[in-house]
């Protein structure tokens, strides 16, 4: 796939999911990456239906990089954090490795300092 088809791709991934319920078979149609399907079944459990923003993206070869921010409601548990209903919204960087039509590996990148302080598990 082009560098635009790839860029692309991602884009209805985050359409597909951004805002919405992410079962984990639909994960699957985008996602060959096991560890990122876990990622966004434990991050979904934690913030249902949370938002991905792509404020910027670059890509290069099978790479697609995305820098944005996570936004949801803290229903779940969070790392043993109990659901404490608070909105969080913070930076992230994604860079995905595309193969066969689908995310093959990812790396996550999250500033969680700013959700735990958004939590108010932890001073700002």
């Amino acid at each position: 796939m082009s560098i635009e088809e790839n860029k692309a791709f991602i884009r209805s991934y985050l359409d597909a999911f951004s805002g919405k319920d992410k079962p984990k078979e639909k994960l699957e149609q985008f996602i060959a990456d096991p560890e990122l399907i876990q990622h966004g079944l434990a991050t979904e459990a934690a913030f249902p239906k949370y938002e991905l923003f792509a404020d910027e993206m670059v890509a290069e070869g099978d790479r697609v990089c995305i820098m944005g921010r996570l936004g949801g409601v803290h229903k779940g548990d969070f790392h043993g954090i109990p659901p404490t209903g608070k909105q969080v919204e913070c930076p992230l960087s994604v860079i995905y490795r595309l193969a066969d039509g689908k995310i093959a590996e990812s790396w996550v990148y999250t500033d969680r300092m700013t959700m735990l302080e958004q939590l108010g598990v932890m001073p700002g």
